[in-house]
């Protein structure tokens, strides 16, 4: 019941949320930038949450996810307050050995790692690398060290969407291969800089770029970067 309510709701104009849709081969994707890390995604009639953070959404106004992802461990990524409030006995889980470990989720649930594949229905899900190279701790560890979280690979029909959670311009992303739509971090000393993001999305050549998880940085600086890259639309939401 909750579900069905929340969808009408999110027919109502309540929400100060950014929401683009895409036409796909499938159906229409629509996509609502929560805030920060968290995005849900709607496809032929099924909730996808991605890393939901209670901080910055209101989770009990929310719908129900069918499917949950989320990218690793940290606070602002894991967040059991937002996971209680959208979870029911149908919802699905799809995250990392750790995320498992902290949460013991009893419903249905996947680890991927990364390189693994998966998928929710006839939704493919790619698990791939996301990690610091260059941004560590003071006790020189990485922010984000190599092979403990996940970025998402989405395909939606004949779109491919890129969800590449906390990780700087690294080499992977040469082998992603078609890419239309991503969603690049900046938010410094933890992912990107801009001229980091602006590099990645150089390898990446997203048909749509979405800088997001992005703090203080100086949104503008990226557009400056990549504004002769004619073939990438940058939107800042």
């Amino acid at each position: 019941m909750k579900k069905i309510i929340n969808l009408l709701l999110l027919l109502l104009p309540i929400f100060a949320l950014a929401q683009e849709s895409f036409e796909t081969s499938e159906g229409k994707l629509k996509i609502t930038i929560v805030g920060h890390a968290s995005l849900m995604l709607e496809f032929q009639g099924r909730i996808i949450h991605v890393d939901p953070w209670s901080q910055l959404g209101d989770y009990d106004q929310l719908p129900d996810a069918d499917l949950i992802l989320l990218t690793h461990e940290h606070r602002d990524h894991l967040d059991k307050s937002a996971l209680d409030k959208i979870t029911s006995s149908n919802t699905k889980m799809i995250y990392t050995r750790i995320c498992d470990s902290i949460l013991a989720y009893s419903g249905a649930k996947e680890v991927l790692v990364n390189g693994d594949r998966s998928s929710f229905e006839d939704i493919d899900i790619e698990a791939v690398p996301a990690y610091n190279l260059i941004h560590k701790r003071e006790n020189g560890q990485p922010f984000h060290p190599k092979g403990r979280g996940n970025g998402y690979v989405l395909t939606f029909g004949d779109t491919r969407l890129y969800i590449a959670a906390d990780t700087e311009d690294i080499p992977e992303m040469k082998q992603l291969g078609q890419i239309d739509i991503a969603f690049i971090p900046m938010n410094i000393p933890y992912t990107m800089t801009p001229q980091m993001a602006a590099r990645a999305a150089k390898m990446i050549q997203p048909r749509v770029l979405y800088p997001y998880h992005y703090g203080d940085s100086k949104l503008d600086e990226l557009v400056e970067l990549l504004k002769d890259e004619k073939e990438i639309e940058v939107r800042l939401r």
